[in-house]
């Protein structure tokens, strides 16, 4: 049996005096790939900023690999293995493709190890290595989020958490950072995908959180959420 990684349980959070998240209870296990599906302004990047700590929780826990997380600092939150692909991709503009990589390793000491890992990156997404030296925010929108994805792994993460991935992007495009993200994962990463394009979503996951209203309204097996008829007609235009 899968071990859980990541759970939340009876989170509440939001923006000062607005609360967004409702009692949000999850589960993400270790080692599969899990999506958020849902609407503009239903909580999924809340709900993600939360979980990096960006924002503060109300109330509710968030577990990760069996400790308890909640209201730790988004440093804290990374050092634990939680790394965060925020949604517009948020590279350093001046920066180098390679800086700006090499900035998800800041919290990291082990060179050798670092230099395996932009390895890694370089032979994922080739194109970064062949850019390695200009300006990462000169880019176009896909090769940015290859640049921020390879950002997150250069932490050396436990969990990629990945705000969504296919915003602005073209079909083909999205295919080949599917193709990355399931090779990541068959490496024994876990992943957290927020993803309007929720076929996408179904298509590269295990399972399916729907939130809606800051409340998740549905869960399980991707497979068996996408037969639903209210998430096909909702989302899918089914």
């Amino acid at each position: 049996m899968t071990d859980n990684l990541l759970e939340i349980s009876g989170l509440q959070s939001g923006y000062g005096d607005v609360q967004v998240l409702w009692d949000i209870s999850a589960v993400v296990e270790d080692g599969e790939v899990a999506c958020i599906v849902g609407s503009n302004g239903a909580g999924k990047t809340t709900l993600l900023r939360t979980i990096s700590g960006l924002l503060p929780v109300l109330s509710g826990t968030i577990k990760f690999a069996g400790e308890n997380i909640t209201g730790m600092s988004p440093e804290k939150v990374l050092q634990r293995g939680i790394a965060h692909v925020p949604e517009g991709r948020r590279l350093f503009r001046g920066l180098s493709v390679r800086d700006n990589l090499l900035l998800g390793a800041y919290l990291r000491k082990d060179k050798a190890e670092i230099e395996k890992d932009l390895a890694f990156v370089f032979d994922l997404f080739p194109i970064l290595k062949q850019r390695q030296s200009q300006d990462a925010t000169t880019m176009s929108g896909g090769e940015q989020q290859m640049c921020a994805i390879g950002r997150g792994l250069m932490s050396r993460p436990r969990l990629l958490m990945i705000d969504e991935l296919s915003l602005g992007l073209a079909p083909a495009l999205v295919e080949r950072l599917n193709e990355a993200l399931l090779e990541i994962n068959r490496i024994g990463l876990s992943i957290l995908l927020v993803e309007q394009d929720v076929m996408t979503a179904f298509e590269i996951s295990e399972h399916a959180f729907v939130v809606e209203t800051g409340s998740v309204t549905m869960s399980g097996l991707s497979s068996f959420v996408s037969e639903d008829p209210r998430i096909r007609q909702a989302y899918m235009g089914l």
